[in-house]
């Protein structure tokens, strides 16, 4: 799963935000960044490569993505952690770091009170969350194609959990219940680009935890067929691109 999942959907979905994040902690002169839900360490890359001299622990609870980022991205100091939890000092880190990650925390004020942990008073916490699925093409066509694969009990994971988490209320909220002071939610909007549809559909069903609800329900291979071609029915043929739109959501520890 992390390599398709690295090869198709980095490039498209998570490229632009990871170079929009390092771009906004740049002038907060970490010394040293945890990032969590790390993934194959697309967001990694683009720290490392903005904070020179500053240490980078790249965190993910997927050993297989841990493993794969590691080789990837050799600058950064790879764990497999869960955020939940953290095997880390507390007030250690001056930035913690999370790109598209939260949605997945079954418990986000305790993931959001181990940030606050594990940083120095003052320290900052930065996240990217996603918007609701209607707001970037991508995924809204995704859920159009699984709905024409699957129109009997289509899987809903998409919806619920990677773009299931866009109410600025709820996250302030959370953010407070961990013990953190909201900065600010700013609502995103970046470009992604893919080689076709088709590549998009691959990424996110073989990619993803998508897969697994689609093998549940039938042959994975006729699934992703049927959804890239709905896919490609709604983007276009060739090269596609579209909207991203996320929440950036900046806290501070007290």
């Amino acid at each position: 799963m992390p390599a398709v999942y690295d090869r198709a959907l980095g490039p498209a979905l998570f490229a632009p935000f990871a170079a929009y994040l390092a771009e906004a902690v740049v002038g907060l002169t970490p010394r040293r960044v945890l990032e969590l839900a790390a993934g194959t360490g697309v967001a990694t890359g683009e720290l490392v490569a903005a904070l020179p001299g500053t240490e980078v622990v790249a965190t993910d609870l997927n050993p297989a993505m841990v493993a794969f980022g590691a080789a990837k991205v050799p600058g950064a100091t790879w764990r497999v952690a869960d955020a939940l939890h953290l095997d880390e000092p507390a007030g250690s880190y001056d930035l913690v770091v999370c790109q598209f990650g939260v949605m997945f925390f079954p418990d986000k004020p305790a993931a959001f009170a181990e940030a606050a942990r594990v940083l120095r008073p003052g320290g900052r916490l930065l996240v990217a969350v996603w918007d609701v699925v209607e707001a970037s093409p991508f995924p809204a066509a995704l859920m159009a194609g699984i709905a024409a694969a699957r129109p009997v009990d289509p899987p809903t994971f998409v919806a619920r959990v990677p773009h299931g988490y866009p109410d600025p209320e709820q996250i302030e909220a959370d953010l407070r219940a961990g013990g953190l002071e909201p900065v600010s939610v700013e609502r995103v909007v970046l470009q992604g680009t893919s080689p076709s549809a088709a590549t998009l559909a691959d990424g996110f069903c073989r990619g993803t935890p998508l897969r697994f609800a689609l093998q549940e329900r039938g042959d994975l291979d006729e699934l992703t067929a049927a959804i890239a071609a709905e896919m490609t029915a709604r983007l276009g043929e060739g090269p596609v691109e579209g909207d991203l739109a996320a929440l950036v959501v900046a806290a501070r520890r007290p």
